[in-house]
């Protein structure tokens, strides 16, 4: 083996050659072929197998990245480093980008196990023109495994001969000479394939053109242009097709594996995955909605909290302080910082958050949730989001303040703050769903629809308003589709565990300090002072009774105490949905506004804040004057 440090040379046989025509036995003479992979597929194995002894390694110019150099009877092979896609993020990108731009054919070596990673370069060698053969490495795997890979079909799809191998026992590598023979330009977009044709004068060549479309700075300077900016959409669009691929190729032996296949492909297709995607928000729902925030709750709250800490606490802390006294009332009052505060942690707030988490990590370890955010992100793209976003919208359903905390698995700060103001102004919590059902069901169909559509409709204005007026753009939505498969309890309760040990431990001092304003307001007679504001608002501009303002006041703390103080007002069907369209857009309870203060910031808090006030009585006075 020789070390030498010069640099590579270039070939001008790319000009000669035609779309799809193998290569004759002339042609192989003067042929340069680069092996290009992911890190760890085994491109060493099959270059050793290819070059034997005569290699030559050298620091490509102008870095420390080692290029390998062979020779297979007289064609040039070159061993690239591992990379997941043909950019310039890194020296060993920029390396592997230049030897796939000057060689004639591109053997991909592919780890068949992991094919939904690994098809995004496939995919984007066969978008840049080149001729391509791709090696299914690992077959041995694949076959432990009990998958199975339609080769025909994956052939068919990408338009490039596909061989396996197995690196361990090489088995396979003796068809390597037939692969570089027959390596062919593949199956390539036709609205991205005339892109690259109208910038072949300035670009060169096709795989050049893509990558100053994609926004590769030194190429373009290369050819005197301005990089593109749609990288990002690109890939998007790329890893859409891989997914496809991998859907339509990819299926497991046995009942329970190709069931397993046959689901996975099914929630991701409109047709089937929305019946699917309503059937799961149903469990989701009916575990966190009702069994968690209704049945076990209210069971813990009512029998442990206000049965046996809320008296057991009083009466300790009264020993040496009056309940009447101010500091009595801020530590063991109504919404004392010792008794309600505690029973909220304990008893509501982390049943809840168990019960999301472990929702959460489900549907994660099953291979669900990436299929749920492919499914429902060209709808959520047109309010500004992609569909991670649904992830936080539906557990929103279930607990807002938890759902504002989940925003943190968003891609951008727009993103978060759209997801963010759509739950405090659009978003029904499970504590009031279920006091509005009962509400509705005694109101009427008719009711029902109105307050469904009103909800909805403001849902969408707020935001597309935020998506109009923020500045910046949806991030794309760049996500792998794993195996379905059923969940590991052990990786669902270590997950679950770890979440809600940190959530609680954020969480805890914002929700003390928000019982603590509470109760400075209801000492300093503040509260009282939000009812005698809102009475006129309540009883003119919404026409409801009276009381009504109580309720509202009461929603600033908990959102149910709202919902329940409406349940026991005599109200006609229109008052009803005027009512509950109000108290459902009013402001967030004072948990969610703790933690929205912690994770937006005081400013895009108390903004969020205030617009819920004159959303909510807004829309519920319009509606008011058109109904009532």
């Amino acid at each position: 083996m020789s070390h030498s440090h010069t640099p590579l040379p270039h070939t001008h046989f790319e000009k000669h050659k035609h779309a799809g025509m193998t290569l004759t036995a002339e042609d192989l003479l003067r042929t340069q072929v680069a092996l290009v992979g992911n890190p760890n597929v085994g491109k060493s194995l099959l270059f050793n197998y290819l070059s034997g002894l005569y290699v030559d390694v050298s620091n490509y110019p102008g870095t420390t990245v080692e290029i390998s150099k062979g020779r297979y009877n007289d064609i040039e092979v070159y061993d690239t480093p591992g990379v997941y896609g043909i950019s310039s993020f890194t020296d060993e990108e920029n390396v592997t980008r230049d030897m796939v731009l000057r060689s004639d054919v591109v053997l991909n070596v592919v780890d068949a196990v992991h094919l939904e990673r690994d098809l995004f370069l496939t995919q984007q060698l066969v978008d840049m023109g080149k001729r391509v053969a791709v090696i299914l490495n690992f077959m041995d795997e694949v076959r432990q495994r009990g998958l199975e890979i339609d080769i025909k079909l994956l052939s068919s799809v990408l338009g490039v001969p596909v061989f396996t191998t197995t690196a361990v026992t090489r088995e396979g590598f003796e068809r390597m000479p037939e692969a570089i023979r027959d390596a062919r330009r593949g199956n390539q977009d036709s609205d991205l394939h005339h892109r690259l044709h109208a910038m072949l004068s300035v670009a060169g060549s096709e795989a050049e053109a893509l990558l100053i479309l994609e926004g590769d700075e030194e190429i373009a300077a290369q050819h005197g242009v301005q990089p593109g900016a749609e990288r990002e959409e690109m890939y998007v669009e790329r890893r859409n097709r891989v997914n496809l691929i991998i859907n339509a190729v990819l299926s497991e032996r046995g009942i329970q594996r190709r069931l397993s296949t046959l689901l996975g492909r099914w929630a991701v297709n409109p047709w089937t995955g929305v019946p699917i995607l309503l059937g799961a928000l149903y469990l989701v729902y009916l575990f966190v909605g009702t069994v968690i925030a209704q049945d076990l709750v209210d069971y813990l709250e009512t029998n442990l909290g206000n049965a046996l800490w809320e008296p057991w606490i009083r009466g300790l802390v009264s020993h040496s302080i009056s309940v009447d006294s101010w500091l009595g009332t801020i530590l063991i009052g109504e919404f004392g910082v010792l008794t309600m505060t505690v029973t909220y942690l304990l008893f509501l707030l982390l049943p809840l958050v168990i019960a999301f988490y472990l929702s959460l990590a489900i549907m994660e370890d099953s291979g669900y949730l990436p299929r749920l955010a492919t499914l429902v992100d060209r709808s959520l793209n047109r309010i500004g989001l992609n569909g991670s976003a649904v992830i936080p919208l539906i557990l929103g359903f279930g607990c807002v303040t938890m759902a504002t905390i989940t925003t943190r698995l968003l891609g951008s700060e727009r993103e978060k703050r759209i997801t963010t103001a759509i739950l405090q102004f659009a978003i029904p919590c499970s504590a009031q769903l279920a006091v509005i059902a009962a509400m509705l069901a005694g109101a009427g169909f008719s009711a029902m629809l109105i307050f469904a559509g009103t909800i909805f409709t403001v849902f969408v204005i707020v935001g597309t308003i935020l998506h109009r007026t923020l500045p910046g753009k949806t991030s794309a939505l760049l996500i792998d589709l794993p195996a379905m498969r059923m969940p590991r309890m052990d990786n669902v309760l270590r997950k679950t565990a770890f979440r809600t040990y940190f959530f609680m431990k954020e969480a805890t001092p914002w929700f003390f300090a928000g019982a603590l304003g509470v109760g400075i307001m209801q000492v300093t007679g503040l509260l009282a002072m939000w009812q005698e504001i809102l009475s006129p608002f309540t009883t003119h501009w919404l026409q409801l009774p009276r009381e009504a303002a109580t309720a509202f006041v009461m929603g600033m703390v908990r959102r149910d105490f709202g919902a329940a103080g409406l349940y026991d007002l005599s109200l006609t069907p229109d008052q009803i949905v005027v009512s509950l369209v109000t108290i459902t857009l009013f402001v967030p309870c004072i948990a969610s506004l703790m933690v929205m203060l912690k994770e937006r910031g005081a400013k895009e808090a108390m903004i969020v804040w205030f617009g819920t006030w004159v959303g909510a009585f807004l829309v519920g006075g319009i509606l008011s004057q058109i109904l009532i």
